[in-house]
């Protein structure tokens, strides 16, 4: 089973675009399964039930992050969905921090959980992970783990070795160069990357983002034209024992 995870999406129009794309990628790799981290997708920041109506036009489950509650029109949508879930940890708030997603012959677990460094107050993420998987029957379980500090994303890493098929590290926005499998069980990278503007700072228009920086003063994110990649990692997955038998790293 191969399952595709596609990196922090920036801005309606690469929603748009990632729409459009999917069909292709999933062909070319085989895909079994398609999650997206959506957390950025609205125009503005945070998520839309627009911008997540997009997304699952072609993807299976959605994934958020520090801003899954920067629009309260999501609000509903997160408590009606299966498929569109936020940090676990979190807490007792709107919304569900982990999915499984019924494939007919095998199903697939979805976990999404938030770091703690530099980021707003959470509940411990390792401890989440303990409880939820306690909770979840099916060897194949991906985690979304939505952090600032790479020592934490190793740290979960090594810490679920042997528990989840992956941990996909999201948030920087800066594809790293480290996927591998730990232990010879699950997939690892320490940040998928995004889906934006190339010519960009992380997907916003470049000047916005520096006369941010040079000047103190707030800013109206916008995004630029030209070319959108598209950062992801295909993970290969044994169905039946949820082992990681392969991850591969996307560019596009």
């Amino acid at each position: 089973m191969n399952i595709l995870f596609v990196g922090d999406v920036v801005g309606q129009k690469s929603a748009d675009h990632l729409r459009l794309s999917l069909p292709a990628l999933k062909h070319t790799y085989s895909v079994d399964m398609t999650i997206v981290n959506g957390e950025n997708s609205a125009d503005g920041n945070g998520i839309t039930p627009r911008s997540a109506g997009i997304l699952l036009e072609a993807a299976d489950v959605i994934t958020t992050g520090n801003h899954c509650f920067r629009r309260r029109e999501m609000d509903e949508l997160y408590e009606e969905s299966s498929v569109i879930i936020r940090p676990a940890n979190f807490g007792n708030t709107v919304g569900k921090g982990y999915t499984v997603f019924d494939m007919g012959r095998t199903r697939v677990a979805v976990v999404n959980l938030i770091g703690m460094a530099f980021m707003e107050s959470c509940d411990n993420p390792f401890h989440c992970a303990d409880e939820i998987l306690d909770r979840i029957d099916t060897p194949n379980i991906i985690v979304d783990f939505h952090a600032e500090a790479t020592s934490e994303k190793k740290a979960m890493g090594y810490y679920l070795e042997g528990r989840v098929s992956a941990v996909i590290g999201t948030h920087t926005h800066v594809q790293t160069a480290d996927e591998q499998i730990l232990g010879n069980c699950t997939g690892y990278i320490t940040d998928v990357g995004f889906t934006g503007a190339r010519d960009s700072i992380l997907g916003v228009d470049k000047n916005v983002i520096i006369s941010k920086l040079t000047s103190y003063y707030p800013q109206k994110h916008t995004y630029p034209e030209g070319e959108i990649m598209i950062n992801a990692v295909v993970i290969s997955i044994d169905e039946k024992s949820g082992r990681c038998t392969g991850i591969k790293r996307i560019a596009a």
